[in-house]
Order: structure tokens, then sequence, then C-alpha cells
């Protein structure tokens, strides 16, 4: 796969990131999803070699269900900067039954990037609670300790809070913005180009982009990010089906596909040396 020389915010290049676990799927239920430590170290190397260039990470405990452990993620972090040289960004999400405490916690892990969620959602059945007191301490943190955020938006009012939380807290660690729009959760916006261009005009001027679609949107949000000069997220946290009646082999596989039709669309992926200079990520390796 070919890739992008040195970056700008303007180049012909696609940011690639896999999220190649989550907290919602079962592992007995979808063997291939990686688990241990292990599988998500060879999921990442797989993964780097088809692509990506950021790594999203949710982990599992012994038990394979979701976990916040703060050593278990120190750990990751160690293994995956040592193994591959992905930006690693840590979920601050977790499960919809983690607490905010924990939640705060996981960026004492030292990862490069997280997650930060602006607002609450209704996930499914669940409510995903992102209130304006925890972002606001959650973003500060972020900038004491020098972790890039990429915003996560997965409604429009939660665009709004962005806007009001650059105002009155000024730029993120690495001084660029950079936000992720999760599209096709039950109870957030739609997984369409019409909503995806809205969305994307609504954000803060300067601000890039990527652009996840769950389960059946996945294809469709692809495209319509690439036609639209963003970047992707992919992997087995968002979709566990590759084709109709056809699962997902692994989260390698994904990236191969947004990787190919990047380069069909003339913005073959970026590597990560590329996509630190781009998100202002230090390299602490």
């Amino acid at each position: 796969m070919a890739v992008s020389g040195k970056p700008d915010r303007g180049a012909p290049a696609t940011l690639i990131t896999v999220a190649p676990t989550g907290a919602e799927v079962d592992k007995s239920a979808v063997p291939a999803l990686p688990v241990t430590l292990e599988e998500l170290v060879t999921t990442a190397k797989e993964c780097q070699l088809a692509g990506a260039a950021v790594i999203h990470v949710h982990i599992r405990g012994a038990d394979a269900k979701p976990t916040l452990d703060i050593g278990r993620l120190t750990d990751t972090v160690r293994a995956l900067r040592e193994s591959t040289d992905l930006i690693v960004q840590l979920s601050t999400g977790g499960a919809v039954t983690d607490s905010f405490e924990r939640r705060l916690a996981v960026l004492d892990a030292s990862p490069d990037a997280c997650s930060l969620t602006c607002g609450t959602v209704n996930f499914g059945d669940d409510v995903f609670m992102n209130p304006w007191g925890f972002m606001a301490e959650l973003y500060a943190k972020t900038q004491s300790l020098g972790v890039v955020p990429e915003f996560e938006l997965f409604d429009f009012g939660h665009i709004a809070a962005l806007h009001r939380l650059l105002a009155e807290f000024g730029p993120p660690a690495g001084g660029h913005v950079h936000c992720d729009l999760v599209m096709g959760v039950p109870g957030g916006m739609p997984g369409n180009a019409a909503t995806l261009v809205q969305a994307v005009a609504a954000l803060p001027p300067g601000a890039t982009w990527s652009a996840t679609g769950i389960g059946r949107t996945a294809l469709p949000v692809l495209f319509a990010a690439l036609a639209a000069g963003g970047h992707l997220r992919v992997g087995m946290e968002d979709t566990v089906t590759f084709a109709r009646g056809r699962p997902v082999a692994s989260n390698a596989e994904l990236v191969e596909r947004a990787a190919g039709a990047a380069a069909l669309a003339q913005r073959p992926a970026m590597t990560p040396a590329a996509a630190r200079e781009l998100l202002g990520v230090p390299d602490h390796r």
C-alpha cells in the first residue's frame, strides 16, 4: 500500500483509525474479536501493515469482559508502543456502566491520545452519559497531561458542545482539533451522506474529522467521508459483518478495505508518522 509523504492539513492522504474491540461485542459470539493483550498486539501489527495510523483501544479483563483497570491499560499502552508505530488512543468512554471517576483515570495510563465524547446519547437500550461537568473535567485533564483528544460526536448537539468547550477552555493539547463523527448508533445521528455533509459544515473552522459508520452504515459512511475529504475509522468495535451473511474475519481486512477505497479515491493511507504531525501527537516511544 502506497503511503503519503510529509502531510499538511490539505494533503491528499487518509488517516485510518482502527477500533478493534469496543465494549459491546461479546467474544463468545464473535470469536475473531481481539480481547487478550497478545491478540490486541497481533491485531495492531496487522492493521498497521494494512494502512492504519491510529488504534482506538478498549481492553478486556481475564473474563473477556470490558474493564478500565489502570494496570491493564498501562501494560497495553506499553506493549502497543513497543510493537508498533501506531498512535495509541485510549477510550475514555469505556462501557456504559463505568463511573466517571474510572473513565477520568484512563488518562493515568499515559496514552498518546484519547477519545472525548461531547455529550450524552441514547445508545440502543442504554444511555451513554457525558454531562457537561464531566466533559469539562476530562478536557482539562487532557490539557494538563498533554494527551491529545479526539472529539467523538454522535449527534448535532455534540457539535454545539464542542464549540462551547473550545470557547471556554481553549485549544486541545497538540493545538489541533480533530473530530470523529460516530454515525448510525440507534439514538444518534443517522449514517448517511446527507447527514455527514451537514455535520461537517457545523464543525469548528480548521478542524479535521473522520467518520465511523456503525453496522450496516459502515460502507455508506466510508464512501461519503472519502468523497467529502474526511478520514476514516473502521474496526470490529463498530461492525462485525463484512458483507451480507459473511462475518468479519479480522480487523485487518476492514483496514485493508478502507485503505483500498482511499487509494481508489487517490487519497492513500497516511503513515503513523504523518498522522502524528497532522494531529500534533508527540512520539512518546
